[in-house]
């Protein structure tokens, strides 16, 4: 067995990654989206937000029967890496995803990530994987599905609930790339995310100079998505407290990502995480009327914005457990 590391540009190892990828969706979690080459090879070129995670064929015999990745930032959590292993279903239970973790941890170490994490779909054969590894479970997170199409009344109502609770704000649309005049107030608005629940994962606060918040917006644009965010803005300072923002693909224009949604901890209690995703679907249905679903996560404890997302119709596919460990100064 080995790892073969692939780029963008190589179609041939892009389009074997994602056979792999999508025959173990198919069996772990049918209700996930379909990989694309494009969509992959973008994701290989630009990542989120400039900082691609590293991608892996696991090859045995010459033939591709897993994946895997090492994703690692530069910005913060600078002991951290997140791996990811996908063994086909056919080539399961001989090790492979053993030997493949194993080789991460060695790639780890080299990089003196010693932190690192891993996930998997809740039950038995994720959990039994990460205990054999040494791995501790420490957070739970749902994929939740909102059908936009449907939910025009739900839309509607949410919006005239909050909007009752929010007279000191307003509110601000942004398609595309958000004005450089914005930039240093966003950073506040973007680093309020550390707010949300982490349960019992071990990480640092995450940091959003404006050079990142620049590197996020071309990373999804370049990569072939349209890009919305609604902003709240205190009417009396002039303040921006809040934002959301939603990401629309161009080659599939029926599929879209909730990213980010945060209000700054002063202005929380005016339902302004409600009115604000309220109000960008209604602008979805508006100006993407060929939309049909976007996709979020949430910890299963962030009981707050659950809430919220119930509120407007997202309901739970599945739900992931993300594990961790520390390695010492040997893969193991």
């Amino acid at each position: 067995m080995g790892l073969r590391e692939l780029g963008p540009d190589d179609a041939a190892a892009v389009a074997a990654f994602v056979e792999v990828e999508n025959a173990v969706r198919a069996f772990d979690s049918p209700w996930l989206h379909p990989r694309t080459p494009r969509g992959t090879a973008m994701a290989l070129r630009h990542g989120w937000d400039g900082e691609p995670d590293r991608a892996f064929l696991v090859e045995e015999a010459g033939l591709p029967v897993g994946t895997a990745t090492l994703g690692a930032s530069e910005w913060d959590n600078l002991d951290l890496a997140w791996l990811g292993v996908a063994v086909h279903p056919d080539h399961r239970r001989h090790g492979l995803g053993s030997r493949t973790l194993h080789a991460l941890h060695g790639e780890c170490v080299r990089l003196g990530r010693p932190l690192v994490g891993l996930d998997g779909w809740e039950g038995p054969a994720p959990r039994g994987f990460a205990a054999a590894h040494g791995y501790e479970e420490r957070s739970r997170s749902a994929n939740r599905r909102q059908h936009l199409q449907a939910l025009d009344h739900v839309l509607a109502g949410a919006y005239d609930e909050a909007v009752a609770m929010a007279h000191d704000y307003e509110l601000v649309r942004i398609a595309g790339p958000s004005p450089a005049a914005l930039h240093e107030q966003l950073v506040a608005v973007s680093e309020s995310i550390n707010d949300a629940p982490l349960d019992d994962l071990e990480l640092e606060d995450e940091v959003y100079p404006p050079e990142r918040l620049r590197a996020f917006e071309r990373a999804q644009i370049e990569s072939g998505r349209r890009l919305y965010r609604v902003l709240a803005r205190h009417r009396e300072t002039g303040e921006l407290v809040g934002h959301t923002v939603v990401t629309v693909e161009e080659e599939r224009p029926w599929l879209g990502t909730q990213e980010d949604t945060s209000v700054v901890a002063a202005h929380r209690g005016h339902r302004l995480g409600l009115l604000l995703k309220a109000d960008l679907g209604r602008w979805l249905r508006d100006v993407e009327p060929q939309l049909e679903t976007l996709d979020t996560w949430n910890a299963v404890s962030n009981d707050h914005m659950i809430g919220v997302n119930e509120r407007l119709g997202y309901r739970v596919l599945g739900v992931a457990l993300e594990f961790q460990r520390r390695l010492g100064t040997r893969s193991g």
